[in-house]
């Protein structure tokens, strides 16, 4: 202890005061403390996200010093609005709070907390304690006369007249009797006014504006397809065009896909084109692949003349907007030699002591047909811009959504910035990031504004696998900026599951997609003929990849999976419960080769349960136990278990259940649960 200020002054004399402390503004003092705000990105660094019609709920610890009562309200502000909106916040316990807020248009929303200690709250809780205690509260009913006159003077119009109103029916109430005074005080009335003109003098605001970046549906719930143009001549042999590519959009509408995915459609390099299977070795026949990009007919803005003319690529979008398909384009930002920017720009490229210009590595590997741009030149905010650019420039061609190749190499300040500029003029585009690498960087890049993001889904096969990452993904702070797009293949990924097990690895796969993600895609017409032949033995590449060269596709095949594929995608649409992701839930079973899962719709009036066969081999049978309460299921009721895929129903009781897949017929039930219904003639139904 500091004696020396633990001194008191001595008698007669006037405690000496600094001129410090004589010109000090009076102190303003908050007593509420605002805490652990949720949902919160890295301390308020980057925002969660949302999409239209959903809600926002905040919860928050706030408490203050002493027995006052507190009052907080949830503050936000739409893209279109000036001024806060407040709701205000339910008590909960242990000092926790919530309210939630609704978001109706795109872009960015703002919000924070406020919350005050309010004396006539307080006032008119110990009147009440008072009174039934049988206390005198005269003198308390003057305090209210003066809380609420205080509260007119903070209003204006009839607000202000009515509280100088109340005022004085409280002190004549309480003056005849005290319990007409108490019934004055619990007005709705009056309680609903001094609530509105509260004094917030002394209130706390949580120091930082949290952000919400708001997406249309399609960023929460879709289905893609991706297709080569080039691939869909009419035979092997010769190079696909955008009216070629027109004569398959009714067998991709036909199954039920909304995203059309095109892998990038720019003018293909020639210098050390790869060949066939990613061979070095290239003849005059190879076509390349189609992330080379750029030649001597252009770059990144321009359109492979094999494919056709910017006439015929806006036609061929307009055809599948008709069949209910958007087009989405592939953002590759890398070059090849040829590449108009190599002799424009050569400062955006990394250059060696011998003049040559660095091509792309992943040592041992070599990409000699990439140079990937430096965004360390000293032209780095040109090259920015330019890159602005060219995502513009097809924006101005229709494009809204764009799958972006390769995110995790670039900067990641460079794509917080892309991002930023294109949704603050074009608030309904959609970035994927296809970055298979680690967890943080993807993680990093999904905070930093990218809307949907590849997964690990395809390599994730066992239960235990499978439950652990989903969990992750929806039931964890993860969920508030990473929307998961799940694809069982790509032109680049052939897994291993994939490449033994035939038909029943691909009906496995395709349905874990389709029903664990409100968005997925696949690559076809690989996925549905089920390709499965591999480069090599230990390698995801495929033999023959169409990267490298055209391929004839038989989409008549009678082993495709198309009508499943029609039949799910339908299932999808139909059922409010597979739009969304944070209501999956895994429910125990007791065999290790089987995975059942749930998704529900916030009221119940969708359920639906999910039953798969893991094993792409073998029949596998076991007992379920669901998760009643999950499911809104009275346990002493029966329940029907309508399988989607084929019809059948099936009457369950209880949690504890019996279930059989054989992988060869069918892998999978798609349940809709249906609750029994009584009618007033005691017929049942189940709805």
């Amino acid at each position: 202890m500091n004696l020396e200020l633990a001194k008191k002054p001595m008698a007669g004399k006037k405690p000496m005061v600094s001129k410090t402390q004589e010109s000090r503004a009076p102190l303003r003092l908050t007593r509420v403390v605002i805490e652990n705000v949720r949902p919160e990105v890295d301390c308020g660094q980057f925002a969660i996200k949302r999409v239209v019609g959903e809600q926002v709920e905040v919860t928050a610890d706030i408490h203050a010093d002493g027995h006052d009562v507190v009052f907080a309200v949830l503050r936000y502000r739409s893209p279109s609005q000036a001024e806060w909106q407040e709701i205000k916040m339910e008590s909960l316990v242990n000092d926790s709070w919530k309210a939630a807020f609704p978001v109706s248009e795109q872009g960015r929303y703002l919000y924070t907390v406020t919350a005050w200690t309010d004396r006539f709250a307080s006032w008119h809780r110990d009147l009440g304690k008072k009174f039934s205690a049988g206390q005198d509260i005269a003198l308390d009913i003057l305090v209210g006369k003066d809380l609420i006159t205080q509260a007119a003077g903070r209003a204006s119009g009839p607000d202000a007249k009515r509280l100088l109103s109340w005022a004085e029916e409280l002190a004549m109430s309480g003056e005849k009797e005290p319990r007409l005074g108490v019934e004055a005080a619990e007005n709705p009335e009056l309680i609903q006014l001094m609530q509105s003109h509260a004094d917030r003098s002394n209130a706390s605001t949580y120091p930082r504006e949290l952000a919400v970046t708001v997406d249309r549906e399609k960023a929460r719930f879709s289905a893609w397809y991706e297709i080569f143009p080039r691939s869909c001549g009419p035979n092997g042999g010769v190079h696909g065009t955008f009216r070629d590519c027109e004569s398959k959009l009714p067998y991709i509408a036909e199954m039920g896909f909304d995203v059309l995915y095109l892998p990038p459609i720019h003018p293909i390099g020639v210098t050390n084109r790869k060949g066939k299977n990613n061979s070095e070795v290239c003849s005059k026949d190879d076509v390349g692949s189609p992330w080379a990009i750029g030649s001597h007919e252009g770059g990144h803005d321009a359109i492979h003349p094999q494919l056709g003319t910017l006439a015929d690529f806006k036609r061929l979008r307009s055809k599948a907007e008709q069949l209910g398909l958007e087009m989405a384009l592939d953002l590759a930002f890398q070059c090849t030699p040829d590449h108009p920017y190599v002799k424009e720009h050569k400062n955006w490229f990394r250059v060696l002591p011998d003049g040559s210009v660095q091509y792309a590595e992943n040592p041992p590997k070599k990409y000699q047909d990439i140079y990937p741009l430096d965004f360390e030149t000293q032209s780095v905010n040109e090259l920015f811009e330019e890159l602005k650019r060219v995502t513009l420039y097809w924006i101005e061609q229709g494009i809204r959504i764009f799958r972006v190749d390769n995110p995790h190499t670039k900067p990641y300040q460079f794509w917080e910035w892309l991002i930023a500029e294109i949704k603050s003029q074009y608030p309904d585009v959609l970035f994927l990031s296809e970055a298979f690498t680690r967890p943080k960087v993807m993680y990093r890049l999904a905070k930093l504004g990218f809307t949907q993001s590849y997964t690990y889904f395809a390599w994730r096969n066992t239960k235990y696998e499978l439950t652990e990452y989903f969990t992750e993904l929806t039931r964890t702070p993860v969920r508030e900026y990473f929307r998961p797009n799940l694809w069982p293949n790509t032109p680049d990924i052939l897994t291993e599951f994939l490449q033994f097990g035939e038909r029943p690895a691909f009906m496995i796969r395709f349905v874990l997609a389709a029903t664990l993600g409100a968005s997925y895609g696949i690559y076809g017409p690989a996925f549905e003929l089920c390709e499965n032949r591999a480069l090599r033995a230990g390698s995801e590449e495929y033999l023959d990849s169409e990267k490298y060269q055209l391929r004839q596709w038989n989409t008549a095949d009678a082993r495709s999976l198309k009508d499943l594929i029609a039949r799910v995608n339908r299932i999808r649409k139909e059922n409010l419960a597979l739009q969304s992701d944070w209501s999956l839930q895994f429910h125990p079973n007791d065999n290790e080769q089987l995975l059942v899962y749930s998704k529900t719709s916030p009221d119940f009036s969708s359920v639906i349960v999910v039953v798969v066969n893991l094993d792409r081999y073998y029949t596998q049978s076991g007992w379920v136990d669901l998760r009643l309460d999950a499911l809104g299921l009275d346990p002493a009721q029966p329940y029907q278990m309508h399988d989607l895929l084929d019809d059948s129903r099936y009457l369950w009781h209880g949690a504890h259940n019996y279930v059989k897949l054989d992988p060869h017929t069918m892998p999978a039930h798609i349940f809709r649960v249906r609750r029994r219904v009584r009618t007033e003639r005691d017929f049942d139904y189940f709805l």
